[in-house]
């Protein structure tokens, strides 16, 4: 809660900076609050308090509240250019700072009204944040897309959630749960509500067959704010997800499994296959974050031990190596003027460090050992070997191989292939926020246990 309240301090500072003229001290101060508000979220560790039978401070909250914070942090350090180049500078501040409050919400929820608020406080600032490069056509297309796409998502959402309220009478995610104790005397129309639930989250993470708006949305928004996305809205979407789905709706599970299951599949194959074809970086990194969610959705249907700790463990992974990626891709767009993959043709010999540090980051995405991502997935197809759903790992396997083939695409253009590009130059923050992203993701590849013993 001292999280939450510290961020919205922090928002609701960055809207005051214009009128008292201290816009140029609000970068450090949004990282030095960071900071603390880590150091607070972590010293609620254990102390699981229940705010008004409408949010909990677990441990899983106080985890991936962690992991946002964390991420978030590193987003700032990379997105610092990004913030200058903005002529209304506190205004982005603010909306990333409720954005990130939206996603603390959506991860500590224990009612169904704060569901609802913390998807919408986190959805509605990246509506605005998309389109933020208002000359750029695309900008303003994925802008639109999104506010529609979200849009229905919400309608599916409200929808179901007014089912279960119907059939239960509580939006507290524990009366629910008790309520659908007794399989025999839960009203039909519960099964709906918690299908068009289903939906509407799977709007949420982009998951086949809803995942149609990701791949525009991603490749028109600003890359920033797309890497954004990929990370900090994925591990909340994710997060609201589990805690939803494996605890409340864990006695209705033969409803939404099979679903879920064949929902997992086509992601996994669509995201995956879709993005062999890509010939642009950020439209082929958004099939594979389709793709990744496919390997969450694994975990998710398990619902055993292993699911809390191998998502968290894999949103972690997935987000460092999103963020080493995407900073090198904004830093080599703006060098060449180009988002395909042939833009990184010879960049090991004109920046060996930036391709060293793009090799490890996309060894990660893709589960190679000993980085970060081979551990992550490890852990989620343990899980879902040990619930049984064998065929959805065999596939996820395969899945997997697929997207070694399109990532090494990117490491075979940068050090197979020539280019006839100029020197792409790093300014010395980011390379030292590669660095210490390439060091994490090897860190988190040898010792796993760090963070899967938390949950």
């Amino acid at each position: 809660m001292k999280a939450l309240i510290l961020l919205s301090s922090l928002g609701v500072l960055s809207l005051l900076a214009e009128i008292f003229s201290f816009k140029k001290l609000l970068y450090p101060l949004v990282l030095l609050g960071l900071t603390v508000t880590f150091v607070l979220n972590i010293g609620e560790w254990n102390t699981n308090v229940t705010y008004f039978k409408m949010m909990t401070f677990d441990n899983f909250a106080v985890a991936f509240s962690s992991v946002i914070i964390v991420v978030a942090f590193l987003w700032f350090l990379m997105a610092e250019g990004f913030f200058k180049e903005e002529s209304s500078q506190t205004d982005h501040y603010a909306l990333i700072l409720f954005a990130l409050v939206g996603a603390l919400l959506m991860v500590s929820y224990t009612n169904m009204t704060m569901l609802f608020l913390g998807i919408e406080i986190l959805s509605i600032p990246m509506y605005i944040l998309a389109g933020s490069k208002k000359d750029d056509l695309s900008s303003n297309e994925a802008a639109f897309k999104y506010l529609i796409m979200g849009a229905f998502a919400t309608g599916f959402l409200l929808f179901g959630i007014t089912l279960i309220y119907g059939s239960t009478g509580s939006f507290d995610l524990t009366e629910i749960q008790n309520a659908v104790s007794v399989p025999g005397k839960v009203p039909g129309i519960f099964y709906t509500g918690v299908l068009l639930m289903l939906v509407g989250m799977a709007f949420k993470v982009s998951a086949a067959p809803f995942h149609f708006w990701a791949p525009d949305v991603y490749q028109g928004a600003p890359t920033m704010m797309t890497a954004f996305m990929a990370t900090i809205v994925k591990t909340a979407a994710m997060a609201a997800f589990l805690r939803l789905f494996d605890t409340t709706f864990v006695r209705v599970s033969g409803t939404w499994t099979e679903v879920l299951w064949v929902m997992a599949a086509l992601t996994l194959l669509v995201g995956n296959i879709t993005a062999v074809f890509q010939t642009s970086t950020k439209r082929m990194l958004a099939y594979s974050s389709v793709a990744h969610a496919g390997y969450m959705l694994l975990a998710l249907i398990s619902a055993n031990v292993y699911s809390s700790p191998g998502i968290l463990f894999y949103t972690l992974a997935y987000s460092i190596g999103s963020i080493a990626t995407f900073c090198i891709v904004s830093v080599v767009v703006n060098a060449r003027g180009d988002d395909g993959i042939h833009s990184f043709n010879g960049l090991a010999k004109t920046n060996p460090l930036l391709a060293g540090i793009m090799t490890i980051a996309l060894l990660s995405l893709a589960g190679i050992p000993p980085t970060a991502g081979f551990f992550a997935k490890y852990y989620i197809f343990t899980s879902a070997f040990m619930a049984g759903n064998v065929g959805l790992v065999l596939i996820a396997i395969v899945a997997s191989l697929i997207g070694v083939y399109y990532y090494f695409r990117i490491i075979i253009a940068m050090y197979f292939k020539e280019g006839k590009h100029e020197e792409v130059d790093v300014d010395m923050n980011h390379k030292i926020l590669l660095i210490v992203i390439a060091f994490a993701i090897v860190a988190l590849g040898i010792f796993p246990d760090v963070v899967v013993r938390l949950l």
